[in-house]
This record gives C-alpha cells, structure tokens and sequence, in this order.
C-alpha cells in the first residue's frame, strides 16, 4: 500500500438516493465498505463527497443538461434525504463530508481547500457513477497534478459496458486502476 501521510481516499456519491438506481446496489455497498474498512485500518484520511442543493434546485441552470433532466424529478425532494449516506458506509468521527453542486466532486465544493490543508497529493477515488463523478474528478484532479488511483470495484455505473470501458481504457490513462484487494496489500 502507498504512504498514507499524503493520501485521501474519496467516498463519493454514496447517498442512499443514488444508490438506490442500481440493479447492483448491494454489491457496490460491499465493496465500498471493504475499501473504507482498508483505509480506516491504515488510518488513511477519508473524505466524502455528496451532490446536493437547495431545496427546489435554484442552482440548476436551465443549460445544464443532465440536472435539468433531474430537476423536475427532484424539486420535491427534501434535500437533506437527499444527500443522506447509505447507512452501511456512515462517516465516522474526523472524517469530513463536502457537498458539491455539479458532477465533479471539485465544482462548487470545498475538496480542493480541505485536500491543500491536509497536504494531500494522492487521491484514491470510488463512487457511483463511473461515467459521472469519476470520470469527471479524474478529469479535474489530473489538470491539478494529483496522483489518482481509482479502485475499479468500489466504482459503478448503470451500464456495465460503459464502466469498464472506462476502467479498462480511459482512466489508465490519468490514473492507476486496481481492485480494492490489490489496494489493500
């Protein structure tokens, strides 16, 4: 396993609502709770990462396409069940939740403040969807010269084949991509 000193694993989307979209939630659950378990024992820093809004969504821009989509869906939504995590994968005490507004998990939050403070320089990503947050917080934090690692079966998305297309192909790219137990070692 790396240094831990200068290594953050982020949770990201792991919101019951959220999960509650996938054929596959339970086994996403798992495996989130197995690389949180890992870093825990490691005394890793662990930081996670819910979207949410305000209630009615006043931040949604009419030209975002994929909250638009949602907007509607979600205006009547109590925000604060919203961005409740998943029971199984609770924080536990020092370990901070950062709200974003967009789909990456750097845009309209504070993770870049929080990751400077700790003097963090690697970041260790897993989260829901593949093709969402992942690939949208891989994107950013290579332009921000992070070391990344994502961990392939802490990750899902509502298409299988998408999913690995990105872990197989797009993320190796900017990241390195290994299962949670070859994480772990």
């Amino acid at each position: 396993m790396e240094n831990i000193q200068n290594t953050a694993l982020l949770v990201m989307d792991m919101q019951t609502a959220i999960l509650s979209t996938l054929q596959n939630a339970q086994a996403v659950i798992d495996s989130v709770a197995k690389a949180i378990a890992v870093a825990r024992e490691k005394k890793m820093r662990i930081i996670y990462v819910v979207v949410g809004f305000r209630n009615g969504m006043p931040e949604v821009s009419m030209n975002n396409k994929g909250f638009t989509a949602s907007k509607e869906r979600f205006a009547k939504i109590s925000m604060d069940e919203f961005v409740k995590i998943h029971p199984t994968l609770l924080p536990q005490e020092g370990e901070v939740i950062v709200t974003k507004r967009r789909v990456c998990a750097f845009t309209g939050s504070d993770l870049e403040v929080l990751l400077r403070v700790y003097q963090v320089q690697h970041i260790v990503l897993i989260g829901v969807s593949t093709s969402g947050v992942v690939l949208s917080t891989i994107r950013e934090a290579a332009d921000k010269d992070y070391r990344i690692t994502v961990l392939s079966d802490g990750c899902a998305d509502g298409d299988e084949e998408v999913h690995r297309v990105l872990t197989t192909k797009i993320f190796p790219r900017q990241a390195d991509v290994m299962t949670i137990e070859e994480w772990g070692k």
